[in-house]
């Protein structure tokens, strides 16, 4: 079985076949998220951290780093991508100890990151672009690391998935040529948003399946693209990761941790509540009224898909006697209630004399 070994310090995580699905969090990326991008321009790393910290509570098996800030003061990314890379990387590492991916277009910001990351990174992302190739293939190379093969090249993102499988299998040939093995390649083979192409989600199954018995991959995608642009995400998200590790899918690029309900979101539903004439008490706490409410809760949490994916891991039998989902799902009991059988009587189902 391909198995594709991602290090930090002292933790591994093995993306593989046989193996629970790996999740990589994706949160600390700036791209789209403009208050993010000012605070690193500002030297910032407050919310760098919260998201670190978050990330790997919510049960993220490597965090993806991604710098990608262009800064109004230098819109160069070859000038300011790798110190910053560098910069967030020995943070992280000094808050949490899983395994890194290294996510950058800038090649000068992969190569600070490979060499500041400890253990053994993912290294994201090489394309079937000719001159990518040339410059990122030596890279993995090496500092002997897996690398993340993207089914694009310079002709562009094909909406045919054979076209995005030949991209594929060429640059895993191309890899070979460097001497880098197969079980190090990680595919990306595009995830489409469904809300645009209807067969979006067929494609990536069948994708996924060739990439597995043909060319012996590990693969990943950015989970949430499938869902884009349309209602209830987390509904689509949720059945479309059990979906894709059922063909065979090994890993993704995720947000693990469900968003706190922010403050003017309670604000506002405690303004709707009042003026319905519902009276509650004086010192109710926000994160008892967001329960009471549905609103969700004021703190950071796992998100709906990763209880999916570990419903999905015991499912598939990659959860050994379901001790992941049972520790993670399990509720302690009510002080005095320890040991109890059902319906609270000691010791269980009585016995008829």
């Amino acid at each position: 079985m391909t198995r594709t070994i991602v290090e930090s310090k002292n933790k591994t995580a093995v993306i593989g076949f046989d193996e629970p699905f790996c999740v990589i969090g994706e949160r600390i990326n700036p791209t789209g998220r403009k208050k993010l991008a000012a605070e690193l321009e500002a030297g910032d790393f407050s919310t760098v951290e919260r998201d670190a910290i978050a990330q790997v509570a919510a049960g993220a098996n490597v965090l993806d780093i991604n710098a990608g800030v262009v800064y109004n003061s230098n819109p160069n990314p070859n000038e300011t991508e790798p110190p910053l890379m560098r910069q967030i990387l020995e943070l992280v590492q000094g808050l949490v100890d899983v395994p890194l991916c290294i996510d950058s277009s800038v090649p000068g910001a992969l190569e600070v990151g490979l060499e500041v990351a400890e253990g053994r990174p993912l290294l994201n992302s090489v394309t079937g672009e000719e001159e990518r190739l040339e410059v990122i293939l030596p890279l993995v190379k090496k500092y002997n690391v897996p690398v993340v093969a993207i089914s694009n090249d310079d002709t562009g993102i094909s909406e045919d998935p054979d076209v995005r499988f030949a991209v594929a299998k060429k640059i895993v040939q191309r890899a070979a040529d460097f001497g880098i093995p197969a079980h190090d390649i990680v595919v990306d083979p595009l995830v489409m948003p469904i809300g645009a192409m209807g067969t979006a989600g067929k494609q990536v199954f069948t994708l996924v399946r060739r990439l597995r018995e043909e060319l012996g991959v590990n693969t990943t995608c950015g989970a949430s693209n499938i869902s884009f642009g349309l209602p209830n995400r987390h509904g689509i998200n949720n059945a479309f990761l059990p979906m894709a590790m059922g063909a065979g899918m090994t890993s993704a690029i995720m947000n693990p941790i469900a968003l706190p309900v922010p403050p003017s979101k309670i604000a506002a539903k405690r303004a709707e509540v009042a003026a319905s004439g519902i009276v509650l008490p004086e010192d109710m706490d926000d994160e008892t009224f967001c329960q009471l409410f549905g609103l969700g809760s004021t703190l950071a949490r796992p998100g709906s898909e990763m209880e999916a994916i570990r419903a999905a891991n015991f499912l598939t039998d990659n959860d050994p006697h379901g001790q992941m989902w049972i520790s993670t799902n399990k509720v302690a009991p009510k002080v005095g209630q320890e040991g109890r059988g059902r319906a609270g009587r000691s010791g269980g189902r009585r016995r008829r004399a």
